[in-house]
């Protein structure tokens, strides 16, 4: 892969990965917010693969198939499903509108390219260059969680933050060898899918799978 090429492809993919995580504050609809982490997931996919092509490292190129499967495709789906099972499409309540969020969303991409601005001078590299919008996945994962109260939505925020730690995983360090990253995706998948079932379960006992709802219970 060349130089330019390799700089354009990751310039794609870390502008797939922030513009996904932005629309996840902006989109109300649970089942638009599960596309947008498959797309996430191919984005990330992208990068991890052109990073091995561009380092001729194969076991990177063998993990970014791995988290293609995994990110893109297998957790989507796993949420689609537990969307599907209990019938709630869409997040009701937020604790903040969707032009607040957008500007909150702003405010700490920019935090984070200040934030990034040392490590970025250590290196002129195009991969160097994107590792802010690892940093922004984080804390717009984090904002997620904080503002939303929807149990599928807590999923989708924590697998937002799992993405952007991974993406400066391999935009700094090349990644990590392939039985941890393998080991690091099935603990995201254990996660997931016992959630899926704690958020099934809640469903049926009290019709509500809110947490604002649910923490009335514990008092």
């Amino acid at each position: 892969m060349t130089e330019s090429l390799f700089a354009q492809t990751v310039a794609t993919a870390t502008g797939l990965l922030m513009l996904t995580a932005v629309l996840q504050v902006w989109r109300r609809s649970t089942d638009a917010s599960t596309k947008l982490l498959a797309i996430q997931g191919a984005a990330l996919a992208l990068l991890v693969g052109a990073i091995g092509l561009a380092e001729g490292h194969a076991e990177l190129v063998l993990i970014a198939f791995v988290v293609l499967a995994f990110k893109a495709v297998a957790l989507p789906w796993a949420l689609a499903r537990t969307i599907e099972r209990s019938g709630i499409h869409r997040e009701d309540s937020p604790a903040v509108n969707p032009v607040s969020g957008l500007l909150a969303a702003a405010g700490l991409a920019t935090l984070a390219y200040a934030v990034s601005r040392p490590l970025v001078a250590l290196d002129t590299g195009p991969a160097a260059h994107a590792v802010p919008a690892g940093l922004t996945l984080v804390l717009v994962g984090f904002l997620v969680l904080l503002t939303r109260h929807r149990a599928v939505s807590q999923v989708i925020g924590f697998l937002v933050i799992d993405n952007g730690i991974a993406t400066v995983a391999f935009l700094t360090a090349g990644g990590v060898p392939l039985v941890v990253e393998l080991g690091v995706l099935l603990d995201v998948v254990l996660v997931v899918f016992i959630l899926r079932i704690l958020s099934a379960r809640l469903e049926l006992a009290h019709g509500e799978v809110d947490l604002h709802d649910l923490r009335e219970l514990h008092d």
